[in-house]
């Protein structure tokens, strides 16, 4: 009810013969149960506030009415044929006795599921644990928990629940949610797998790309450092942890959960804190091989640069080495570009040609986009076509000066067919130049990998 449009969607997606069950969300009242009804839902979600401080400041019920309401509710959606679950809102700041007089009343009137909502997400794992499992006692349905994270304890609740005897657990993508957000879908699916031993139908090895195409819909970035899924999760730098990791993975990884086990890929990312392991075996990759005093001195010259508050590449650390190594003639350059040239405008789609020599053979390609940078990235990694495999994995710019002039940096990340991710950085007052050279750098890099 909250919209037409909304209205629309939902009944679009229940008509799309899914393989799953499509819920409808409804206040306890008839309108909003019609137009569940209306959207041909699987199940309705029925839910009234129970808390004394919700119940009497916003639907200002008494609580003998509220039962009623629930009551009349469940019974209505039962009488469609349609599965219930029924909301207690506010359930964890609810009377304890009332909490339970309200889902027995529910589940003698047909109800399905009962959900123990932590709307304001202010339990904690333990009195969630206890209060579940107090409910499973004298409720014989199915028990549902929705978990809010206002104090960054959605999941450990979720889990508890589940400690408890809860049945089902409401998680979101990444998180989303009201306020702070959720449970998250990976963080908790991959506890009980992992750690549980638990087992759901999700398919575990899709949860990165499903985390990265929502952060794409709704533009809401995934953290680095968010569990499973961020840009970090399995990413080392510290010298202590790469030279574990190198030598085995559940050093400093929890070995039950593994990168390929979620669809991610383990990183050792240069930096201050890089260790030696990790500088040696990213040269060797290209095919330098310093002495012990060369090492040294690449290390205290990336250090220094790290200081500095620049993000080390990988294209940093190769000219770093090359010149510490005295290799100052003309660099390996397998893609040498020429030109570039772009078309934009605003009835006109985005196109890019590039001109460039790849391994001393002149190449060109035209490419389109959804604007200028896009079309002149594609240009460029369809020249390299046939050469190698690789796709862009990562994509960040910023402006290091002001005014309309500003000079753009360009952070690019290319994946090979391997899995290894190659980072380079370019700096350009034009902001295709500048995603163009460092694609270029980055491309160079991978193409001279061992």
């Amino acid at each position: 009810m909250s919209s037409d449009g909304e209205k629309k969607n939902v009944s679009e997606i229940a008509a799309m013969g899914l393989n799953l069950q499509v819920c409808g969300l409804s206040r306890s009242i008839q309108s909003d149960l019609d137009a569940c009804l209306e959207c041909d839902v699987d199940l309705i979600h029925t839910f009234i506030p129970t808390s004394d401080i919700q119940r009497i400041h916003t639907i200002k019920k008494t609580r003998e009415e509220v039962v009623e309401m629930a009551v009349t509710a469940v019974e209505y959606i039962k009488d469609h044929g349609i599965r219930c679950m029924f909301s207690a809102m506010d359930a964890t700041r609810t009377d304890y006795e009332y909490l339970i007089m309200i889902n027995k009343a529910v589940q003698d009137a047909g109800c399905d599921i009962v959900n123990i909502p932590d709307t304001v997400g202010v339990i904690i794992p333990s009195g969630m644990k206890d209060l579940i499992s107090d409910i499973r006692n004298e409720i014989s349905i199915l028990i549902d928990v929705h978990c809010h994270n206002d104090f960054g304890l959605a999941v450990a609740n979720s889990l508890a629940a589940v400690e408890g005897g809860g049945d089902q657990v409401q998680v979101t993508i990444n998180g989303l949610g009201e306020r702070a957000g959720n449970a998250d879908l990976a963080q908790t699916v991959m506890a009980l797998h992992s750690i549980y031993g638990a087992k759901t139908n999700i398919k575990t090895e899709y949860l990165l790309e499903t985390a990265q195409l929502i952060e794409r819909y709704t533009g809401v970035s995934i953290p680095p450092t968010m569990p499973v899924v961020g840009d970090n999760a399995f990413a080392h730098e510290s010298g202590i942890h790469t030279h574990g990791v190198l030598t085995r993975t559940d050093t400093f990884e929890p070995g039950i959960m593994t990168p390929e086990m979620v669809g991610h890929k383990r990183r050792i990312v240069l930096g201050k804190h890089a260790g030696r392991h990790a500088v040696l075996q990213s040269l060797k990759d290209t095919g330098l091989e310093p002495d012990a005093d060369q090492l040294n001195e690449i290390m205290s010259k990336m250090k220094d640069l790290s200081n500095k508050g620049k993000a080390i590449t990988d294209a940093d650390l190769f000219a770093i080495a090359e010149s510490v190594m005295g290799k100052v003639k003309k660099a390996i350059r397998p893609v040498d570009l020429i030109e570039v040239s772009v078309m934009t405008g605003n009835i006109i789609t985005p196109t890019a040609s590039v001109k460039a020599k790849v391994w001393g053979e002149e190449k060109i390609s035209a490419c389109v986009g959804v604007g200028p940078v896009d079309a002149a990235l594609n240009a460029v990694q369809s020249i390299i076509n046939g050469h190698r495999t690789m796709k862009l994995k990562d994509f960040k710019i910023e402006a290091i000066s002001g005014g309309s002039d500003a000079l753009a940096e360009v952070m690019i990340g290319v994946e090979d067919e391997k899995g290894r991710i190659v980072s380079a950085r370019a700096a350009h007052e034009d902001i295709v130049m500048a995603s163009v050279e460092a694609l270029v750098t980055a491309i160079n890099h991978i193409l001279i990998l061992k």
